[in-house]
């Protein structure tokens, strides 16, 4: 891997790793801690849907996708929490209406998507430095807010019963967090892809919470072990002449199975086969 970091694009990679290790280690500590896997999923395919508009309008695909993300996580946010339909069927529905929107906004645009494989199963070795500027933008608007907020946001996540007893407005942080998680995702679709963004939002932080007994050291370690799982998938990507986007996810997946295996073995839990 050494010898590759002549290559420009090599080291934007690996800067981009960085940045996305970032993000992912803060906002996917708090999404695996609330239990709302699921919303980061149905944000990222309703951000195809921007991605397509993009190519539609003829301006950047990834503005698109923010816009979508932002606002799918708002509808998702409102919608659940006005009693008006469950959480479940909310994302169900963003999820399918944003990819089937994408498909279209994409066969109606002229011409050939020729980066379309890109957006949705990501490609590292492609970050450009504009992409980079983008994702340090996000990762200081991100850590500036959980750092403005951060005893908020752990009241929320923990116990919304208690942060509203203690004057909290509950509602309005809950959707502030919905809108760092979107912004998350702008970031990850550039590493992973729309179909493989809840992987990497999820796996260090489902990792970290085995070993970590308060959330800023869950957020550490996260942090940690995106960055890590993003090179190492880089490197056997290289190798392999793999896809890099998914080979960072079957290295953060292998690693996940293995260290749950010796959870299992060290708790001997039952399995019920």
């Amino acid at each position: 891997m050494i010898e590759m970091l002549v290559y420009p694009f090599f080291r934007n990679a690996l800067l981009a790793g960085v940045l996305v290790g970032i993000a992912c280690g803060i906002i996917g500590s708090y999404v695996v801690v609330k239990k709302i896997v699921f919303i980061s999923g149905g944000v990222s395919h309703s951000a195809f849907g921007g991605i397509g508009l993009g190519y539609l309008m003829g301006f950047d695909p990834i503005i698109g996708a923010a816009i979508f993300s932002v606002c799918s996580a708002l509808a998702i946010g409102v919608v659940s929490r006005r009693g008006c339909q469950s959480e479940d069927t909310v994302i169900g529905t963003m999820w399918a209406t944003g990819m089937a929107l994408g498909i279209i906004f994409i066969s109606l645009a002229p011409g050939y998507a020729p980066d379309l494989i890109g957006y949705l199963f990501g490609n590292i070795l492609f970050v450009r430095t504009s992409d980079l500027i983008l994702m340090l933008v996000l990762d200081c608007l991100i850590a500036g807010v959980v750092y403005l907020l951060y005893n908020e946001f752990l009241a929320v996540t923990f116990d919304e019963e208690f942060a509203e007893i203690a004057g909290l407005r509950v509602e309005y942080i809950y959707y502030l967090l919905l809108v760092l998680i979107a912004l998350t995702v702008v970031m990850l679709i550039q590493v992973v892809g729309v179909i493989l963004v809840i992987a990497l939002m999820t796996i260090p932080a489902a990792i970290s919470r085995w070993y970590c007994t308060n959330l800023r050291a869950m957020m550490a370690l996260s942090m940690l072990l995106g960055m890590v799982f993003i090179f190492a998938g880089i490197w056997l990507s290289h190798l392999c002449n793999a896809p890099s986007g998914a080979t960072i996810i079957l290295v953060s997946a292998a690693v996940y199975a293995i260290l749950m295996v010796l959870q299992i073995r060290d708790l001997q839990l039952p399995l019920n086969l």
